[in-house]
Parts: structure tokens; sequence; C-alpha cells
């Protein structure tokens, strides 16, 4: 249910977006206004309080968000408050930025390592990955992973590139055990 309820607030935001050609300006309202959301826990439990009305959470919404967000995005807020989805909150604004990342062809990609790559490593991984992909840019995530051993995982999406001692190591080890003594 949730995942619907993502899906279709943030469809529309993004076909707000594309209509008034404020795409950028909505992607970045929306990375700053998960953080919030994230770190402001006393704001989603006034939001979801059922004691509090609809009126005083959208006015509580305005007084807040009112010329710090765009129109659009302070009018959509009021939108997903109004219908009781402020729950659904941070799951529509990540839905959104998925679809904005997708629609300018960013590709997230997270990639884990035995140890800290280089700047150079990491460079070269960049032009590689965007090389063999259809991405535009590039949104890196590093992770250091003592267990791999050895070795890098890249994830991109749901493809997942496993180069790791620790996988091969697994491989081996399974290898082995079907081998039978005589």
């Amino acid at each position: 249910m949730a995942k619907i309820v993502s899906k279709v607030y943030g469809d529309a935001l993004f076909e707000l977006a594309l209509e008034k050609q404020s795409v950028d300006v909505l992607y970045e309202e929306a990375k700053a206004l998960r953080e919030i959301f994230k770190n402001n826990g006393e704001l989603m439990q006034l939001l979801n309080h059922p004691k509090i009305s609809k009126e005083e959470k959208n006015a509580a919404v305005k007084a807040i968000f009112d010329g710090r967000v765009s129109d659009d995005m302070a009018g959509f807020l009021v939108l997903v408050v109004d219908k009781g989805r402020a729950d659904e909150l941070n799951a529509v604004l990540g839905y959104f930025l998925s679809v904005v990342k997708e629609y300018k062809k960013i590709g997230v990609v997270d990639v884990t390592c035995a140890v800290e790559l280089s700047d150079v490593q990491k460079e070269k991984l960049c032009k590689k990955i965007l090389a063999t992909t259809d991405y535009a840019t590039l949104e890196m995530h590093y992770r250091v992973d003592a267990t791999l051993i050895g070795g890098i995982v890249v994830r991109i999406g749901d493809r997942v590139v496993d180069a790791s001692i620790r996988t091969k190591l697994a491989q081996m080890e399974k290898q082995l055990q079907k081998i039978q003594l005589s």
C-alpha cells in the first residue's frame, strides 16, 4: 500500500515539475525536505497526530514552509497532509527523487570495497561505469567492508557486480564440496 501511495503522489509531483518546468528546483527542495523530515521527529509527530485537525496541520505546514520552498512544493505538502498521508511524505519524496534521477539519467552507484579507494581509483571506476551504462552522471556512494577481504562490489539499482575475494572463496568452497573423493 505504501508503494502505491508514494507512486501516485510522487508521479503527481513529477508531472507538476515537468508542467511547470521546475524539475531542478523541486528536486533540490525534495532532497532538503527529506533531510528536514528525517531530522525533525517532532514535526512528523505533529503532522501524524490523530488529535490535531487537518486545518491545524495545514496551518503549521504553511507557517513552516511558506517562503522557504516554492509555492508548488508548499501546495504539494499541504495536499499530502490534507489527504492524511503525512506519514508517507518521506516515501513520496524518495520516489519523486528516484523518478527525477531516472529522467535526468543520474545513476545511483553503491560501491563496497575492502579498503578505501584513492581518488584516482574512484575516478577510473566512475569513468568505467559511465562508459558502460546509459547514465549521464553518477551519484557515487562508497563504503568500506573489511569482510570482503579484497576486491569490490558495485551495485547499480538491481544490478550487482561482485568481484570480492570473499565471494570467490565461497564459490570455490562450493565447487570443492561437489568433488567426491573415492
